[in-house]
Order: structure tokens, then C-alpha cells, then sequence
């Protein structure tokens, strides 16, 4: 079998703070950008690595949610507890430094973890962790 990772999804509920996030902060970039009914769907990935994508979607417009789920998952989100996804960079300290510049919720500076990693955590515009490795 040979099988990769095309895309996965994280919600946004401001596409225009999550551009400024993913497009202008970490420098991805914008492959899709879709309206549908009031609602926008945004693609980012990043530069180099066209089959590898990130759908920014608006929360909880699948048909099959309950209004008690929808309010879950908007509750969650508010605590940053709903998504989250792992990123890499060869240099943690510097992409840190960046991210810190960028006015980003921090959660967590870069720190060497007992299983073996150095990495650090922020939260984008919609509450989502986002963790970011040191991969050399």
C-alpha cells in the first residue's frame, strides 16, 4: 500500500484571523478558499509540500450535529480543548520567537520532554493547539 496524509481538518470561526494565522504567521500557503451559504472553507499547506493540506472549516455545519453538539464543540473550542494539530520546523527557538513576536496565545514555551522531543504549544485564533516539534 502506499497511503499519505492529504489533508486534515481544523475548525476556524474567523476565516480572516485564521489567514492571518496560518497564511501571514506561518507562512503557509492559501490553496482554496470557498464560500458556501454564508460560510467559508479555507486550504492552506505548506510551501513545497502541495499534497499535504490543512481545511480550515466553520464548526459544526455538518447536517448530522444536534444543537447540543454544536453547542458542545463551540464550548470546547472556547477552551481550546476541541482540535489541535502537530507541526515540525528545524529550528524550534527561532520559529518560537516568531510565533511569540506574532502576539500568539502561548501555551507552552519550547521545552525538552521526557519521551525525547523539544517542542512548544500555541493556540490559533479559534482555540486550536497547535504543537510544533523540532525535527531535524
Amino acid at each position: 500500500m502506499d497511503i499519505s496524509i492529504n489533508a486534515s481538518f481544523l475548525p476556524q470561526d474567523d476565516p480572516e484571523a485564521a489567514l492571518a494565522f496560518y497564511r501571514d504567521l506561518l507562512g503557509f500557503e492559501l490553496r482554496k478558499d470557498v464560500g458556501y451559504d454564508g460560510m467559508r472553507w479555507l486550504t492552506v499547506g505548506p510551501p513545497g509540500q502541495p499534497g499535504t493540506s490543512i481545511v480550515l472549516h466553520p464548526p459544526a455545519v455538518d447536517p448530522g450535529i444536534t444543537e447540543d453538539e454544536r453547542r458542545m464543540i463551540s464550548e470546547m473550542m472556547a477552551k481550546g480543548t476541541y482540535a489541535g494539530i502537530l507541526l515540525a520546523t528545524p529550528d524550534l527557538t527561532a520559529t518560537f520567537d516568531e510565533l511569540q513576536a506574532g502576539d500568539v496565545e502561548i501555551v507552552q514555551e519550547p521545552t525538552d520532554q521526557p519521551y525525547g522531543i523539544r517542542d512548544c504549544a500555541v493556540r490559533d485564533p479559534a482555540g486550536n493547539m497547535i504543537r510544533i516539534q523540532e525535527v531535524q
